[in-house]
């Protein structure tokens, strides 16, 4: 059994920080990266226009009606919570957000929107935004690890389940909602939170919807909270809270001082890893392993008898397996979640991008031939989950064996990237549908966010003009 005894009251202490944190109590360091953690997500969102998920996403949420709440990069305009459920799809539609590697969680991709919208609805400021975002970060980054990353070994994604709760305590805090009524959001919430893994078996396209429909949830509590609906007292370590309910018997394995440890003096938000691959974040390493291998030794494919893999155990069923659809994707999102073709790819080309997604690159034979003689092994030595580390090793006909390992993945606290890193990516991104001038127009603004004293016109100014 758990020897780590749950934490009393760990809904009341959350709701404790959420009501009492404001912008002045955030390390500046801290609310800077905040600002550069959401211009990442911002040029993904402008990015993701671009294909075709997005399209039909939006035609699907316009059918449901019109609202008032811009889209970003688009002239639509959308109820409040349709919009935060189309901008979070847009940040998450490539799989190219960040990560908060501890919690094995993406938080920006639900925080943001849902602080975004929200805020605009409710004529925040800029600094109000910033700060019930932080918010968001800091709890689910907590209630996700908790699980020490035991709700992919179940089938639940935590970017969805957990983010709810996250999105709750945003809402909440741009809602003006008191400490009851934030404690009340989070018991609402433990009724709609959700994320299957189930996309892994065919490449769906349903895990984009996780995060914005997590948004949804975390509004729709907070503002049934604020109406006095009553809600379950103990929705994380209750009888059939977040925890026994979904991970069962690996529920004895959670630390739930993790939930609230280091609330306001410890920041979480400065383990939120900056992804420099459009891919899930546990093939990176390997990913830039195989480029390595590439660039060291221009290794021909027809020369590789076999390829060794090594990622950490706990990640195999998600980038590994099954086998035979890893190692020849049917789609673009389903090879984002392959180590066989993405470590093929590196291989032979000594990267890996969204280039590497479309559908020749998905047919190329040659790539195909080197993915299918790619195997994963759970590495003994792996960090995981404080890193997502990974080794390639391969064997050539002639006998060498070549191999390279990365034992932090680029982007994560030990290996960081920088603003300029996180400029250029967004600009790469934005490059895809917008001018130089547009990009730089939208980067000042995402900046300059804590200046304005009205999040509406930061929202007006990511949507396309009339």
């Amino acid at each position: 059994m758990n020897d780590q005894a749950p934490v009393q009251d760990i809904a009341g202490q959350l709701a404790g920080f959420a009501s009492e944190l404001d912008f002045a109590a955030i390390p500046p360091a801290t609310a800077r990266r905040a600002t550069y953690l959401i211009l990442d997500a911002v040029g993904i969102a402008f990015a993701s226009t671009n294909f075709e998920f997005a399209h039909r996403a939006l035609t699907a949420l316009t059918e449901l009606g019109a609202g008032e709440q811009p889209v970003i990069g688009f002239a639509a305009k959308l109820p409040l919570r349709d919009s935060v459920l189309m901008n979070a799809l847009l940040v998450h539609g490539l799989d190219f957000d960040d990560t908060h590697v501890p919690g094995v969680i993406h938080l920006t991709t639900s925080c943001f929107p849902t602080a975004l919208g929200v805020a605009a609805q409710a004529r925040r400021s800029g600094k109000d935004l910033l700060t019930a975002y932080v918010i968001g970060v800091e709890t689910a980054a907590r209630l996700a690890a908790v699980a020490k990353g035991a709700f992919h070994q179940v089938g639940f994604h935590p970017t969805g389940l957990v983010g709810a709760f996250g999105c709750a305590l945003v809402a909440a805090k741009l809602l003006g909602s008191s400490h009851d009524q934030i404690v009340t959001a989070q018991g609402v919430v433990l009724s709609f939170a959700s994320g299957s893994l189930e996309f892994l078996q065919d490449g769906a396209w349903t895990k984009r919807l996780h995060p914005g429909w997590a948004g949804v949830c975390g509004i729709t509590a907070a503002t049934l909270a604020r109406h006095g609906f009553v809600a379950p007292a103990k929705p994380y370590d209750g009888r059939f809270g977040l925890y026994a309910g979904h991970l069962g018997a690996l529920a004895d394995a959670c630390d739930y001082t993790l939930a609230t440890r280091g609330l306001g003096t410890v920041w979480e938000l400065e383990q939120v890893a900056i992804k420099p691959l459009p891919a899930c974040h546990f093939t990176h390493a390997c990913a830039d392993a195989g480029a390595a291998l590439h660039h060291a030794h221009g290794l021909r494919s027809d020369d590789i008898v076999s390829v060794r893999a090594l990622v950490p155990r706990e990640v195999m069923k998600t980038v590994c397996e099954p086998v035979s659809r890893k190692r020849a994707p049917a789609n673009g999102y389903e090879a984002q979640f392959s180590v066989p073709y993405i470590v093929a790819t590196a291989l032979r080309f000594g990267k890996f991008g969204l280039a590497d997604l479309d559908d020749a690159a998905l047919r190329d034979a040659e790539t195909l031939a080197l993915a299918s003689k790619v195997n994963c092994e759970a590495d003994p030595d792996s960090p995981f989950p404080k890193f997502y580390s990974g080794e390639v090793i391969v064997t050539m006909a002639d006998g060498h064996e070549f191999r390279h390992r990365e034992e932090a993945n680029r982007g994560s606290a030990e290996r960081p990237i920088s603003e300029a890193d996180i400029e250029a990516k967004f600009l790469d991104n934005m490059r895809l549908v917008a001018s130089a001038r547009r990009a730089e127009e939208v980067r000042d603004h995402v900046l300059g966010m804590t200046a304005m004293p009205d999040a509406s016109v930061l929202l007006a100014t990511l949507a396309l003009p009339h």
